[in-house]
């Protein structure tokens, strides 16, 4: 049998976030350096959850320390650790490593410096509910299910408790606050999963600030 909820997070649960940090980017850690992967985790969960970083830390250990066995894999009680381009045999040195650096980062205060997202995890986990938005609402089928940007909003406004309304205004808000130019504005939207153009004759930024003023006023 799988391993129920409760008993995955408690064994797993941490190890799970950092390992989806990597997909899509390359699990080139080395002990002399972090990869991009691994300092987007650490930027996001310093500012976030401290705390997790002491559980990523010795759930990464275990792991590495005590893999599954054949009888374990062959109940499905275990954590299947996603394919992030390393062979079987290099998974658990590479998960000490990770381990490593997570100590250090804790023990010498090596935290990264503060920066626009640099990974699709990261931009997600910093952003969790304009990517529901734009992900749910804005994605390729929008023209067909609705009559406009402003119907797919109103929609949105609509069916989703006024909190999470609220929080997508200020996320989108604080994504703004980061400066970026028009090209980057376009791949952050991208990125959160946006796959139609914000409407003429807006460009990314000037779209967002639109959805974060209305998303954030009464009655609109």
């Amino acid at each position: 049998m799988s391993l129920k909820p409760l008993d995955h997070d408690r064994k797993y649960g941490e190890l799970d976030q950092v390992v989806r940090a990597y997909l899509g980017r390359s699990a080139d850690d080395t002990p002399e350096r972090r990869s991009e992967a691994l300092d987007a985790y650490l930027r996001h969960t310093w500012h976030t959850r401290p705390w997790a970083l002491a559980v990523a830390e010795s759930q990464l250990r275990e792991y590495a320390k005590n893999p599954p066995g054949r009888l374990r894999q062959r109940l499905g009680e275990f954590y299947p650790v996603p394919d992030v381009g390393l062979p079987d045999a290099g998974i658990q040195e590479w998960l000490v490593t990770l381990a490593d650096h997570i100590r250090a980062s804790v023990e010498f205060g090596d935290v990264p410096a503060p920066s626009a997202p640099a990974t699709h995890w990261e931009w997600h986990a910093r952003f969790p509910e304009l990517g529901q938005l734009l992900g749910g609402w804005f994605g390729q089928d929008m023209p067909d299910e609705f009559a406009g940007h402003e119907a797919a909003l109103d929609d949105y406004r609509a069916t989703t408790d006024r909190t999470l309304v609220a929080r997508a205004a200020g996320e989108a808000a604080e994504l703004l606050t980061l400066r970026l130019d028009e090209g980057a504005y376009a791949e952050a939207l991208a990125e959160l999963g946006m796959e139609v153009d914000p409407p003429a004759p807006l460009g990314p930024a000037a779209w967002l600030a639109s959805v974060a003023d209305r998303l954030a006023t009464p009655g609109r």
